[in-house]
């Protein structure tokens, strides 16, 4: 499901380099591969997984994350970039611990009123959108990068796992819950994800990230999927297995739409 959830976020903007090279098919196939990775494989494996339950439990779980994540990793990550000499990242993970701990208020209110009901849910936050042009590394230090790459990770998957909850608050006949749950999603994926993966480097010219992303999709339909199907079937869980397989195939099916778009840019 990391994967997945970090393919998507990688993917949304990707194709919008794809879009400043004027490539329209090759942003397509990205934005649609995007949509596989999220509302196909992620949503799949969640639901065998259980990652969601009820709006309360789903509440506990977004408030055990943002805390750890304004608490622990990201004062962390700032002292060390710090120590690095990565100032503009120590001042990214200081403000996004921040934000976190604004989302950790807001997830802890709208609890209170899910539990009691009484009460208001709180309004969603709004994204301050950070584009993420091609360009490599903002940072020296290798683990400051590493640091990048644990925190992009991280927000992909929140950006996932909310998108799932707020599907839920909606089922749930709370609209308001939703919609915190889909504010608080598009932060992290375009603010935070966004605003590390400028420090990070993660969008590179639409050939490099295309032979990036094949690398990926090869990696996950010839050993990571088929090395998970096998031990889901050793533990009998056959459903499990059946799936690994599926996306296996479904990623092998993007590395040959990838490759195709490497070798004739459009």
């Amino acid at each position: 499901m990391r994967g997945e959830a970090y393919a998507n976020a990688s993917y949304t903007f990707y194709a919008a380099q794809a879009d400043r090279e004027h490539l329209p098919v090759t942003a397509r196939v990205y934005r649609r591969t995007a949509s596989v990775e999220l509302d196909e494989h992620f949503r799949e494996e969640a639901a065998l997984a259980g990652v969601a339950g009820s709006d309360a439990d789903n509440l506990r779980a977004a408030i055990a994350g943002e805390t750890y994540e304004t608490t622990t990793m990201y004062p962390t990550f700032a002292r060390e970039a710090a120590d690095d000499g990565d100032d503009n990242a120590a001042a990214l993970f200081t403000e996004i611990g921040q934000d976190e701990a604004s989302h950790l208020a807001a997830y802890q209110a709208a609890l209170t009123v899910v539990e009691t009901g009484r009460g208001r849910i709180p309004d969603p936050p709004v994204a301050d959108a950070v584009e993420v042009p091609a360009g490599g590394p903002q940072v020296h230090s290798a683990r400051t990068l590493a640091d990048l790459d644990t925190a992009m990770h991280g927000e992909a998957l929140a950006h996932a796992r909310y998108t799932l909850y707020a599907d839920r608050a909606a089922a749930d006949g709370r609209p308001a819950l939703a919609r915190l749950f889909l504010g608080t999603a598009e932060v992290e994926l375009h603010e935070h994800f966004a605003g590390e993966a400028v420090l990070y480097g993660l969008v590179g010219t639409t050939p490099t990230n295309l032979t990036k992303s094949i690398a990926g999709e090869i990696y996950e339909a010839t050993v990571m999927y088929p090395t998970f199907a096998s031990r889901a079937d050793a533990a009998g869980d056959h459903q499990a297995a059946r799936l690994f397989l599926h996306d296996a195939a479904d990623e092998a099916g993007h590395a040959r739409a990838f490759r195709q778009l490497l070798d004739d840019p459009r």
